[in-house]
């Protein structure tokens, strides 16, 4: 999920990033197999302005967040071998959390060939 338009106080709070990586993981049925992290990325004097970049690991797989505040962006992923993920929901979820006017969902298909047995 790539989203633009954000509140940039939202986008800057940490503890809203560490609240969503503890929130949606039970909202989703998910299991953490860790207390989220969360860093400040400093502003690299390039492209990236800096924010906060968090992630859960979850047995299900992961989800990280990177914010952008100064340009009213986010960027998530939420990665799961867990089927039937309501993506709406969790666009419709951080829509809300950082009052964001615009998204981009991709759906990605992962391990369509993963082996059904072991092979050792």
């Amino acid at each position: 999920i790539d989203g633009y338009g954000g509140s940039k106080d939202k986008l800057n709070d940490k503890e809203l990033v560490i609240k969503c990586l503890v929130e949606l993981p039970q909202k989703l049925g998910m299991r953490p197999l860790s207390m989220p992290e969360v860093f400040l990325a400093e502003d690299n004097n390039i492209k990236d302005p800096g924010g906060w970049s968090g992630y859960v690991i979850i047995m299900e797989s992961h989800i990280s967040i990177h914010t952008f505040p100064d340009r009213g962006f986010v960027s998530i992923d939420v990665y799961s071998c867990k089927n039937g993920m309501d993506t709406d929901f969790i666009s419709k979820y951080f829509e809300e959390k950082f009052d964001l006017k615009d998204i981009e969902k991709n759906f990605i298909k992962r391990g369509t060939r993963y082996p059904e047995k072991n092979l050792h």
